[in-house]
């Protein structure tokens, strides 16, 4: 198939409508979600690296902290990261001599499938997604004009896609498994990838250093993932997933990845796609952690079909509304458009708990999806954690330190608040927010923000003369349910000295 030129009348409208869905497909009473308090707060801890992730998406947080740190400020990069998706995908079905109906298809799995989920949510995904799609875009310029200047752009996208999540490693990988086993591994020789990968390799030095110097803290939270979440994941499931996710889209990129197999010059696109798959099961990987492989398997099935159906007028209009007809009931699963309790009972109705798409970490089955429950009750809990703050007598304030046992509770008690001494009050040995916490830490109170009370045999807590619970969430759809506001007062005065080495100790492992 020769390439065409991309249809922008088609184009740019689903782009600008890919752009807005973050700010209307969400009902006002949805929050940030969990993690994006988290994103947020390394932005104002500028570093070359966190705990849990490379630093890209907290330094895009640092801007959205200049512009007022308000929620527009945040949505905005996945919104705009989906529509520039949305608008390489179309170009790449264009380069493989697809025309307005198949470009027209290619933007509407931004819009009707899982990627109108990710792209609701500041995460690394978004420029994970995003570097995988320019990566594949590179090469089959590359592929098509034989320009060495791919070869600096396909490295560029790669350092982009390093910056924002470690598994752009397994695409990378992927990639010269699918070159190596097809007439491509002549490109093995060019001088110019060489040189290209070696400019990219000194511009992740930084963060590699970073790593070093933090005693690779990757390891830690792969660790983490492995004994929280990735134990329970199966490669059975990480297959079924794959359908799952695109399941409108599902005879559009199984031709692509058909077309790639039995067309000589693109093969190695065929057997990069199994590589990958193969290389995330062996590495447990969860299953949208593929989804940035996608956007190109739907633009050459797109394109693929387009052609076919020169012959076959009937097909265009018939796989459109195959795709959209099976997208409608998928719409609830995409964008929380209504309060938390209309869509959980959406849910039932049309009972998806069979599906395994209301499955939470905890492997049960919940009324909302988690990231839906992940966004209410964060404001919940950060004022009436700070109105307790406030209810305490000034000599008490002084001494009183507010402690949050996740970093979704740190991070949304310093998003909410505006009252920069109980900002600076909050702390959490949680993720990054360990790092950030003060050595010289001392305290005669605290204010504990958690879900339940501290073991009976805690060291630091068993220090304090009293507790009291003073306030905590009553929402049961939220996954904050039941987090609690409690007071310890009067610590002795070996409890701030055990607080410290207890956190020097943790920190430790982050140190060399």
């Amino acid at each position: 198939m020769h390439p065409t030129n991309p249809r922008w009348k088609i184009i740019l409208p689903l782009a600008i409508l890919k752009f807005l869905l973050p700010f209307i497909g969400i009902h006002a009473v949805y929050e940030l979600q969990r993690d994006e308090y988290l994103y947020y707060q390394q932005g104002l801890h500028p570093a070359w690296g966190y705990l849990e992730n490379p630093p890209l998406l907290s330094w895009m947080a640092t801007i959205s902290s200049w512009l007022g740190g308000s929620e527009w400020s945040i949505k905005t990069w996945p919104a705009l990261l989906g529509a520039l998706t949305l608008i390489m995908a179309c170009i790449l079905a264009a380069r493989w001599g697809g025309k307005a109906w198949a470009q027209a298809v290619t933007a509407l799995v931004f819009i009707l499938a899982a990627f109108a989920r990710v792209h609701l949510l500041f995460q690394p995904n978004i420029i994970d997604i995003f570097a995988w799609t320019a990566c594949i875009w590179m090469l089959v310029l590359f592929q098509q004009t034989r320009q060495k200047r791919y070869w600096y752009g396909f490295a560029a996208a790669a350092v982009v896609g390093f910056y924002g999540k470690y598994t752009i490693l397994f695409l990378l990988a992927a990639i010269a498994i699918g070159w190596l086993f097809t007439s491509q591994r002549k490109l093995f020789l060019s001088r110019h990838l060489y040189i290209a990968l070696g400019i990219a390799l000194l511009l992740a030095l930084p963060n590699i250093y970073w790593q070093y110097q933090q005693n690779w803290p990757l390891l830690h939270h792969m660790q983490e993932l492995q004994e929280t979440q990735l134990k329970f994941l199966s490669p059975l499931n990480f297959i079924a997933e794959q359908f799952l996710y695109l399941l409108p889209f599902l005879p559009i990129w199984l031709a692509g990845v058909a077309w790639f197999f039995f067309n000589a010059p693109w093969r190695w696109m065929g057997i990069t796609f199994i590589a990958l798959l193969t290389l995330l099961m062996l590495g447990s990987a969860k299953g949208y952690y593929a989804l940035g492989i996608y956007p190109s398997l739907i633009a050459a099935g797109a394109a693929f079909w387009q052609k076919r159906s020169a012959t076959i007028k009937w097909l265009q209009p018939a796989i459109l509304t195959v795709v959209i007809l099976l997208s409608l009931p998928m719409i609830p699963f995409l964008l929380p458009f209504a309060p938390p309790a209309t869509m959980a009972n959406i849910f039932k109705t049309m009972q998806f708990e069979k599906t395994g798409l209301l499955r939470w970490e905890d492997q049960k089955d919940h009324p909302l999806p988690q990231d839906y429950a992940d966004m209410i009750g964060w404001k919940a809990i950060a004022d009436k954690a700070e109105k307790a703050f406030h209810q305490l007598p000034d000599s008490v304030k002084q001494h009183t330190v507010v402690y949050c046992r996740h970093y979704g509770q740190a991070g949304a008690l310093k998003f909410y608040s505006r009252d920069k001494d109980f900002q600076d009050r909050v702390i959490s040995d949680n993720g990054s927010f360990l790092l950030w916490i003060k050595p010289e830490m001392d305290f005669r109170h605290l204010l504990f923000v958690g879900r339940n009370n501290p073991d009976a045999d805690d060291e630091v807590f068993n220090h304090f003369a009293s507790r009291q619970i003073l306030d905590s969430v009553n929402m049961p759809l939220s996954r904050q349910h039941g987090d609690k506001v409690i007071l310890f007062r009067d610590a002795d005065s070996v409890a701030s000295s055990l607080a410290r080495t207890g956190l020097a100790e943790m920190k430790l492992r982050f140190q060399r």
